[in-house]
This record gives C-alpha cells, sequence and structure tokens, in this order.
C-alpha cells in the first residue's frame, strides 16, 4: 500500500467526493466514544510500531516456536513484479487478499501466473496459484469502493505443513486486533513477517449485508495490501483484510486522525461466503460473487479517493 495526497476540494473534483465518506467517519467514531477521535502515535507512513515475531513473542508471553507456527499461515502474494500479502484460511490449499494484489488498474491480471510463498521450518516454499480459481468482489477493484477490494483464491496444491487461520466469529468498533503479514516493501525484503497489535477505530464504510470497511491504527507500508487483521493473538482468527489508506497529507509522519487512516475490509457477506464455499465448509455456487474475479461490486461514485496498491520488486 502507498498513498497519494487528497487535494484540496477546489483543486480536482475528486475530493469532493471525499464528504460523505468522512462524514460517516467522524459519525460512527463519536457514536461509539469520544476517545476514538483521540490522537495516537500511529502511522501511516515512515517510522511506526512494526515488529518482528520475537519481539511480538516476548511482549505478549508467547512462545516463539508456537508463534511462527501459528502464523505461518500469512505468506506473500508475488505476481510478475506486483506482491502483496495473503494468508491461507480455513483450509491449507485456501488464500485470502486484496483484489487488486490480482488486478492492476485496468481490471486485468497482473500475471499470468501469481504464487504463494511463506516459510516452513526456516525454509521458503513457493506454490502456484490457480489463475481460473480467483473470486473477487470485483474484477476492476480501483474502480468500485474498497470494501468490494477482496478476492479468495485456491493453490494449485495444499501446503499439509500448515494451519489455516480459522475464522472470527464477530467484528466490531474498538476491537482490539494485531496486523500479521509479509510483503512491506520497507520492511526486511518484503519477506520477513511483521506483527503490530492496535484496534479498529471506526465503521467507515459497508455493503448492506456484506462486508464492511474500517479505519484502523497499524502502521502500513506498500506491499502489504491484503495481509490479515486477526483476533486473540495466541489462537489467532481472522476478522478482515489489510486494503488501504487515505490521507491529506501522506508526506508527512502523521498520528491516526479522520483524515489520515488505515482501512481493512471484514470478511462478512459474499467475502465469508466464497471463502466458505472455496473451503468446502459451507455455502454454494449461486451464494459467491462470479469466478475468475468477474464480480463488479459497488462504483465508487460515493466515497473519498483511497490509496489501494501492491508493492513492487
Amino acid at each position: 500500500m502507498k498513498g497519494q495526497k487528497i487535494l484540496p476540494v477546489a483543486a480536482v473534483c475528486l475530493a469532493v467526493s471525499m464528504a460523505p465518506a468522512q462524514a460517516r467517519f467522524l459519525r460512527d467514531a463519536a457514536v461509539t466514544s469520544a476517545s476514538a477521535l483521540a490522537p495516537t502515535q500511529v502511522l501511516v507512513l515512515g517510522k511506526d510500531g512494526r515488529v518482528g515475531p520475537e519481539e511480538f513473542a516476548s511482549a505478549h508471553k508467547l512462545e516463539i516456536d508456537r508463534l511462527r507456527q501459528s502464523h505461518a499461515a500469512s505468506g506473500l502474494i508475488q505476481c510478475g513484479r506486483a506482491h502483496g500479502a495473503g494468508q491461507l484460511t480455513l483450509a491449507n490449499d485456501v488464500v485470502t487478499t486484496a483484489a487488486h494484489v490480482f488486478f492492476d488498474e485496468r481490471g486485468s491480471h497482473r500475471a499470468k501466473t501469481c504464487h504463494f510463498i511463506t516459510d516452513i521450518g526456516g525454509k521458503r516454499q513457493k506454490i502456484a496459484i490457480d489463475m481460473s480459481s480467483i473470486v473477487a468482489g470485483a474484477a476492476r477493484p480501483y474502480s468500485v469502493k474498497a470494501v468490494n477490494d477482496w478476492a479468495v483464491a485456491r493453490l494449485t496444491r495444499p501446503l499439509d505443513e500448515i494451519t489455516p487461520y480459522e475464522l472470527a466469529e464477530d467484528v466490531a468498533v474498538e476491537q482490539p486486533v494485531d496486523f500479521v503479514a509479509r510483503g512491506h516493501s520497507d520492511w526486511a525484503d518484503a519477506h520477513r513477517m511483521s506483527f503490530e497489535s492496535c484496534r479498529l477505530r471506526a465503521q467507515t464504510n459497508q455493503i448492506k449485508g456484506g462486508s464492511r470497511e474500517f479505519a484502523f491504527d497499524c502502521a502500513t507500508a506498500d506491499g502489504a495490501s491484503g495481509g490479515a487483521v486477526l483476533r486473540d493473538a495466541d489462537t489467532p482468527r481472522l476478522c478482515a483484510i489489510l486494503v488501504g489508506w487515505r490521507s491529506n497529507d501522506p508526506s508527512k509522519i502523521s498520528p491516526f486522525s479522520t483524515t489520515n487512516y488505515n482501512f481493512v475490509v471484514s470478511v462478512e457477506g459474499a467475502f465469508r461466503q466464497a471463502l466458505l464455499y472455496a473451503a468446502k465448509r459451507g455455502g454454494a455456487p449461486q451464494d459467491a460473487p462470479a469466478t475468475a474475479g468477474r464480480g463488479q461490486g459497488e462504483k465508487a461514485s460515493n466515497i473519498g479517493p483511497s490509496r489501494r496498491s501492491a508493492g513492487r520488486s
């Protein structure tokens, strides 16, 4: 993920559409608690609170070997010269990520073949993704509301040595979460896993009966799109994925605010149904969006600009 400056209203008409999204953020934050708007030293860019597995295990009093094992499901998705984050979820051959990790600004696949990469016992594993299996909230994720920017896909073979993440049963404002991902372009050549604890600060968008978008105050960087937002550090369960960020001035190191935040998309509605079906846990073909990324989602006519990008190698 990498940000773009939101221009003043007078500069371009695109900024005019930011008003509804910001108004919703302020209203929802005010409803939850006054503290939801309190600034925190969480940065969109620059030095931040991400730590490696050793530091995270120490801070949470967890066994390092158990931590590595329980988070081996988090990996890197490489699509040609681009990459994002992803994770095995519900099954050891099913990955969840953001749709824009697979699809570029034109709605084309970023590469003919993409791969899921992770570490097993200190050895790097690289497995091809079945491109025909991709189910996405939108085939052109940059042209629709960010809440549609999710994808589910299958690997060409399972990674039997890895335990996939299970799903959280609920997701709500003020919940504490952990953001765990590979892919940060500024973090140890993008392959090293980073951990950070934070919380969901406000609900910023939603699809009726479907996925919701939440602002959260973990720090992120280019290339971590699609990474895991998890409940419960000891027995992690996936509740959302990282999608993008919005900022008035991304060139400055600034605290979390209603105009400077990262956002995630919850695993609910069609996203959850597509995942359950891919993992053979329930659902039916008619319950999921069209395959191969043909789902179109809701057009982005009523939200402000957001930055969503996969990292470049």
